[in-house]
């Protein structure tokens, strides 16, 4: 079957999202008056309070603790070091200023990357969620060394995206489908969101959800997404999950917003649907995108995860650059 004639594709090659997603439904002046706030968010920045990003020095002599043990490094925004199965993984590799095509184009970051470049270990795989700028970071792309020798995993249609850059062993991926790198086994799995890095080229690359397995590990990484019903099918069919990184920011005004990010709430709800033990809140603290205060979500998310049952120590709220150990497997893995 052609990936094209699959229900969540459009017939013209444009891609689209699962059934029951929320609708878009914003209108022109409601955009207008959301960009106009985001021009002059840019002229003042928010001040990180103490102790949200650890020195980059205590960060990697905390990383180097664990030798290489199932861990999770939040390098900030959605971008993590994850070890497991003996491998290196990093999600969403945005490590520079900008979150746009050019240095000072672009929303600018206000808390800088967990490790620099230079301090991470080798990547064996690299995962990209979808291409937006604060998750596919070009100019990152270019100081990562390795390319060579590094697995990277992306949705349909931006395999070249990385060819051009030196990469060689870059694996497209529809929803559902598996790579194995060694122990390891990314997954591909349905997202609510959408593409665009251009004028014209909205929805022309897929976005994506991720599982990641590994012996004693299954891990769940939500990328940019807003919530919907796939995630109890997610669930259902690849849960329960060990632990689920999942984002919590960037969701006002919801008349923009709900249909491609989730509220702190939505996310809990999310970690609910895919049976998950332990949920990391992810996408917030990093760069200011949207009209919420830049640290509300962390607060909404805690008072949510509490509501719903989750016991403090199964609720992270990291720091940018800590390292925590990964959660042992469920008994049913």
């Amino acid at each position: 079957m052609k990936a094209d004639s699959k229900p969540y594709h459009h017939v013209d090659g444009r891609f689209r999202n699962p059934p029951g997603s929320p609708p878009r439904s914003a209108t022109a002046a409601q955009w207008a008056g959301f960009l106009w706030r985001s021009f002059m968010r840019s002229r003042n920045l928010p001040e990180p309070p103490p102790g949200h990003v650890l020195d980059p020095a205590e960060a990697a002599a905390a990383l180097d603790r664990f030798d290489g043990r199932d861990s999770l490094t939040w390098l900030g925004h959605a971008s993590f070091l994850i070890r497991a199965g003996g491998k290196a993984i990093v999600t969403d590799p945005y490590l520079t200023d900008f979150a746009g095509p050019l240095d000072g184009f672009g929303p600018r970051r206000f808390a800088g990357p967990g490790l620099p470049i230079a301090d991470l270990p080798e990547i064996d795989v690299l995962v990209l969620s979808h291409n937006h700028y604060d998750h596919l970071d070009a100019r990152a792309l270019a100081a990562l060394p390795g390319k060579e020798s590094m697995t990277v995993v992306v949705p349909l249609r931006l395999g070249d995206f990385f060819r051009a850059r030196g990469f060689r062993d870059v694996r497209e991926v529809d929803w559902h489908d598996h790579v194995a790198v060694g122990d390891v086994t990314i997954t591909a799995l349905p997202a609510i969101h959408f593409s665009r890095r251009g004028l014209f080229d909205t929805n022309k690359t897929l976005w994506m959800s991720v599982a990641v397995t590994a012996p004693g590990q299954r891990l769940f990484f939500s990328g940019d997404t807003a919530y919907g019903p796939v995630f109890a099918e997610i669930g259902d069919r690849y849960g329960p999950f060990d632990t689920a990184l999942i984002g919590i920011g960037a969701y006002e005004p919801q008349s923009i917003m709900r249909a491609s990010h989730s509220t702190p709430e939505e996310a809990v709800r999310m970690a609910r649907d895919l049976r998950a033990d332990t949920v990391v809140g992810m996408h917030w603290g990093t760069v200011v995108l949207t009209d919420e205060p830049p640290f509300e979500p962390p607060e909404r998310f805690r008072r949510a995860a509490q509501a719903a049952g989750f016991d403090d120590e199964r609720v992270w709220l990291m720091k940018i650059g800590e390292t925590r150990a990964l959660p042992r497997a469920w008994p049913s893995n």
